[in-house]
């Protein structure tokens, strides 16, 4: 489990074609601290395993499903990601409860700058609009963040500085695709709604 507070920006150097998959090397001083094989990395919000880990690069290999539902297989050589490692059983949860697993796609469509923050406005699946709401919480590229507006087809999230300067939301633009994760808990709620509504019948 993570909970979307990016713990370093990373660097792809190197992208293998592997045909069905496809297998990535990334660079994450932070991340790959103490990294053994088999262990989880969340790579702009997609849960991968250390393949191989070498000095401060790790490889990863990332599936045709992973690479059809999420924005991997747009990153290229130099490409900028988040890193985050799992959280530890009793640690500080500072985010929100993420998995790691990818639920869909969006596309930043627009961005107003502030003087101390940055309203950036992203689209929205149909299929996933249910599960955003106001003040609620999403995960962007891996990030945790709170919901300023939900509508239909888009939401908008508000970034400080901080995270304008140390994660991939700080330099991507219009048109540009990001990963969305949204909140479990509210589709385990639906799921339940759902169940019970049918054993009343």
């Amino acid at each position: 489990m993570f909970t979307g507070i990016v713990e370093e920006l990373g660097e792809v150097t190197a992208v293998e074609n592997l045909g069905d998959s496809s297998r990535f090397r990334l660079r994450g001083p932070v991340v790959t601290e103490g990294a053994r094989h088999g262990d989880s990395i969340a790579v702009n919000g997609v849960c991968l395993t250390v393949v191989e880990h070498e000095g401060d690069e790790f490889t990863a290999d990332v599936m045709a499903e992973t690479l059809k539902r999420s924005s991997l297989g747009a990153l290229t050589l130099g490409s900028r990601v988040n890193l985050e490692r799992p959280t530890a059983v009793g640690a500080r949860l500072g985010g929100h409860i993420v998995q790691g697993h990818v639920d869909g796609t969006g596309e930043i469509l627009a961005r107003t700058p502030s003087e101390n923050w940055e309203i950036v406005k992203i689209s929205l699946p149909a299929d996933l609009s249910r599960y955003v709401v106001e003040k609620g919480s999403i995960t962007v590229d891996g990030i945790s963040l709170t919901v300023v507006e939900a509508g239909p087809a888009h939401f908008t999230v508000s970034l400080i500085p901080t995270t304008l300067a140390l994660t991939t939301l700080g330099v991507k633009q219009p048109g540009d695709p990001v990963n969305l994760e949204v909140d479990v808990i509210a589709k385990y709620v639906e799921r339940l709604l759902a169940a019970g509504q049918g054993a009343g019948r």
